[in-house]
């Protein structure tokens, strides 16, 4: 149910800002947005499973207050996260 650590590699590298950035804000929603289509996956085969679809509510929240704040601080930076992983909005 959780992601591989290649896997976060992969989502750090496609959507870091400088090399060193492994905390920035687009990183952390496109981590949240990864565990969450996991765990959707799992949702659909587990529907009583109440406890993760407690987990995917707060991660959905979680990512919902990153987005807001990106959309506060910076638009064009949250227009490309949301194009770039295809979120509705």
């Amino acid at each position: 149910m959780s992601i591989t650590k290649q896997k976060k590699q992969t989502v750090i590298t496609d959507f870091r800002r400088a090399d060193a950035d492994t905390g920035s804000p687009e990183i952390q929603i496109a981590l949240l947005t990864t565990r969450v289509t996991e765990l959707t996956g799992h949702l659909k085969t587990h529907q009583r499973d109440y406890s993760s679809r407690r987990g995917l509510l707060a991660m959905v929240s979680r990512r919902r207050r990153l987005l807001d704040y990106l959309k506060r601080v910076d638009p064009q930076r949250y227009l490309t996260v949301i194009r770039r992983l295809d979120i509705r909005k």
